[in-house]
């Protein structure tokens, strides 16, 4: 089944990342000279990926994109669903192919897996330290310029669900804007006389919560608030808004602020700090 995900041109991403590993546009660039020099054109290799980790998979289709790229004929297997929780020791995909294809790819295609797979881990780990809660996982926009749709597509294979995906999609009030439009309630009127229907306003008080929701705001950023205080909050809101605990939120804290009644905790630090995935290619002469 051909992989597509919605503002993402999969064959845009496979060439410009491929163009940049072979140095397309730099003097004596555009081939991989230690492949082209080493191996003979007509070798074939086959290939397993495999995990030292235990992870959660992103990214296997996006990797056999490479290497087709490169080798239309090349035969792949992917040996594991997206979002599944895997052993060390895993295999997750295997090859068989030109060898100058295969060695070529290689470090793209691992780069896009290690990545995606770390994000997607990390993203469950904050799943489950959550525990037994109605409350939802957020992503945010603390994402590699150019790699958002990858980046939250890992997120969502982790268990969480995406946040507002750029500046279009929703407007946030945070600080600054309520500074220069002089109060939450100021701001947040102005975005619904602008016309706008998802209104999230940043809140670090509990008195800015009522001037809010009287302005029009229908979802709330409760931000840097203790336990005892977002419970409060909720217990203000009272259903008129989504509620969103933000800040100050990591494995060791973010099962008490899940159960405070919140309807979102976000966590940056998924696409911002998830540490890569150890995930290798072993190669062999046939």
């Amino acid at each position: 089944m051909e992989f597509t995900l919605e503002g993402f041109d999969l064959e845009r991403f496979v060439l410009r990342t491929l163009d940049e590993d072979l140095g397309v546009g730099w003097p004596g660039g555009g081939k991989d000279v230690t492949a082209t020099s080493v191996i003979p054109a007509d070798a074939r290799f086959s290939g397993v990926m495999d995990t030292r980790d235990a992870i959660v998979v992103a990214g296997l289709p996006i990797a056999a994109a490479f290497f087709r790229q490169l080798d239309p004929e090349m035969e792949i297997t992917i040996l594991r669903e997206e979002g599944e929780r895997v052993p060390a020791g895993a295999d997750l995909m295997r090859l068989a192919g030109n060898a100058r294809a295969l060695l070529t790819a290689e470090r793209s295609a691992l780069n896009t897996v290690q990545h995606l797979s770390g994000i997607a881990t990390m993203t469950r780990l904050y799943v489950d330290a959550m525990g037994e809660t109605q409350c939802v996982l957020l992503d945010t926009r603390k994402t590699i310029p150019g790699l958002r749709v990858l980046e939250k597509y890992a997120t969502r294979q982790g268990g969480a669900q995406n946040h507002r995906m750029g500046l279009w999609d929703a407007a946030m009030i945070k600080d600054n804007h309520i500074l220069v439009a002089g109060s939450v309630g100021e701001a947040v009127a102005r975005a619904r006389e602008a016309g706008i229907e998802s209104i999230i306003c940043e809140v670090d008080r509990i008195d800015q919560i009522e001037p809010a929701l009287a302005a029009g705001a229908n979802h709330l950023l409760l931000d840097n608030m203790d336990p005892e205080t977002l419970r409060a909050a909720v217990g203000l809101i009272a259903g008129r808004a989504r509620t969103e605990a933000s800040g100050g939120i990591n494995l060791d804290t973010i099962a008490a602020k899940a159960a405070t009644g919140v309807d979102y905790c976000s966590v940056g630090r998924l696409t911002q700090s998830a540490p890569a995935a150890d995930i290798g290619l072993d190669f062999t002469p046939l």
